[in-house]
């Protein structure tokens, strides 16, 4: 059977000889023998001892606690329950890990899609991917309604096709013409701007971002700040005072 000693328990369990030499004067970890030489000697069964310290350690109890749960009748179920919470932590901590990974990938691709880098550059994109979700959200919310709308005006349309009965497509038109405009103005009131002279996130006026040109993610505005004229960024959040 093999044995260990002090400085190699501690090796293979990460931690210091001083620490393992502490829990054999607390009675927490004692050697399965000596030495002639009056040399600490651990089992296979120690080494598994000691991981499992290590282990309740890192989960936060008290080195008292730890001595009493070894000691008790049916220490393997409360191990068990700390071991399910320490998955869970672990598991959070790995999907926080992976979230800030992917805004670190997210603000590389963003970061080649800009000529004039600067430390606003980055708060300018952190603002929109912070906020993207809510932008998303937004969109989802206005095709929804917009398809409802298409499926009655199409409706209505066929209808009158078929039956030769026009005024549902008629007396809808003036709804659909509602629809849009509430689209417009539902949408024009969550978004803002992010000016990229001076980086402050502004509203617009609804006529000047309703007739701006724009791409899928920018709009033509002035600035309301500095009076800039070009491409802003879109995003959804609250205008900075």
């Amino acid at each position: 059977m093999s044995m260990y000693t002090t400085g190699e328990i501690a090796k293979l369990c990460g931690v210091s000889v001083r620490t393992v030499q502490y829990y054999d004067t607390r009675n927490i970890l004692v050697p399965s023998e000596l030495s002639e030489g009056g040399r600490r000697l651990y089992s296979e069964e120690d080494l598994k001892r000691m991981r499992i310290i290590c282990f309740l350690r890192d989960a936060g109890l008290s080195i008292n606690g730890i001595g009493e749960l070894l000691t008790d009748e049916d220490p393997a179920s409360v191990i068990a329950i700390l071991l399910d919470q320490q998955e869970r932590l672990l598991r959070d901590e790995l999907k926080e890990r992976q979230v800030k990974l992917a805004m670190v990938e997210a603000i590389k691709r963003e970061l080649k899609k800009t000529d004039d880098f600067s430390v606003d550059s980055i708060h300018d994109i952190a603002h929109v991917m912070n906020n993207r979700k809510k932008l998303y959200r937004i969109r989802i919310t206005m095709l929804i309604v917009g398809l409802i709308s298409e499926i009655f005006e199409t409706g209505t349309f066929i209808y009158g096709l078929v039956k030769g009965v026009w005024w549902p497509f008629l007396a809808y038109l003036p709804v659909l013409v509602g629809v849009g405009v509430w689209i417009s103005v539902f949408y024009f009131n969550k978004v803002h701007y992010i000016c990229p002279k001076c980086h402050t996130v502004f509203k617009p006026p609804f006529k000047e971002a309703f007739w701006a040109n724009h791409t899928p993610t920018t709009r033509k505005l002035t600035c309301t700040a500095c009076g800039h004229k070009g491409f802003c960024v879109e995003t959804c959040g609250e205008e900075e005072k």
